[in-house]
């Protein structure tokens, strides 16, 4: 059930991704909805389809990034198991988690990006785009990282109810 109720969530978190959240930027960076929605989900206590979402995220964003298909798709799986590793560490603080996976994934994200982007001939000065878009993308999606996380929780608790003992 979890792994169906992924593809219209992340559609549509892509659409608004795509159509709203690319219009409002800082400096020339922008939010990840999408990376954020992965990121959240993994870090759920009794989610155990985090993988299947990072794959369902990661094909969705290849399918409209200009980048080659593999690299969205290598940062979201990078970006679940980095949040899926601390998880299992920062098991008490996870919105402390939350941060963490989302300033590093966005990290990876935004170097897969640039390293694709030089292999195939484009080029991309690094501190230009480490400072222009690297840097207000990740503080875009700190910003949006906790109301992601709490809507994603609610979404865990609705799908993977505790169980209550008798």
């Amino acid at each position: 059930m979890a792994i169906l109720i992924s593809i219209p969530i992340l559609g549509a978190l892509l659409i608004l991704q795509t159509a709203v959240v690319s219009k409002m930027h800082l400096l020339q960076g922008t939010a990840d909805l999408v990376l954020l929605a992965v990121i959240a989900w993994a870090l759920q206590k009794r989610v155990h389809t985090a993988w299947h979402w990072g794959i369902i995220g990661g094909l969705f964003l290849s399918m409209v990034s200009g980048l080659p298909f593999f690299v969205p798709l290598i940062g979201c799986m990078a970006a679940v198991g980095l949040a899926l590793m601390l998880r299992q560490r920062v098991w008490q603080v996870p919105i402390l988690a939350m941060f963490i996976a989302t300033f590093v994934g966005t990290l990876v994200m935004h170097a897969l990006s640039i390293a694709a982007l030089r292999i195939t001939g484009v080029s991309v000065p690094i501190m230009q785009g480490l400072n222009i878009i690297t840097l207000p993308s990740i503080l875009l999606n700190l910003l949006l990282a906790v109301p992601i996380y709490a809507l994603l929780g609610e979404l865990a608790n609705l799908l993977y109810p505790e169980e209550l003992e008798a």
